[in-house]
């Protein structure tokens, strides 16, 4: 996916949010993982992306 067209990504410059994502490691059952994977594909970005905007998107 390129965010910027025309312009190559650089190792450690983020380029959606303000920060570098890291890797996380969370454990679903297959059903859950279904559904985000459907309701990523039908938005037209990846799970990772999903859930970052789910998380961004909550208020406390």
């Amino acid at each position: 996916m390129s965010i910027q067209k025309g312009k190559k990504a650089v190792r450690g410059v983020p380029q959606l949010h303000e920060e570098l994502k890291c890797k996380h490691t969370i454990w679903l059952t297959p059903t859950s993982w279904d559904k985000f994977q459907q309701l990523a594909i039908s938005s037209g970005i990846s799970v990772s992306e999903l859930l970052e905007k789910i998380a961004t998107e909550l208020e406390f």
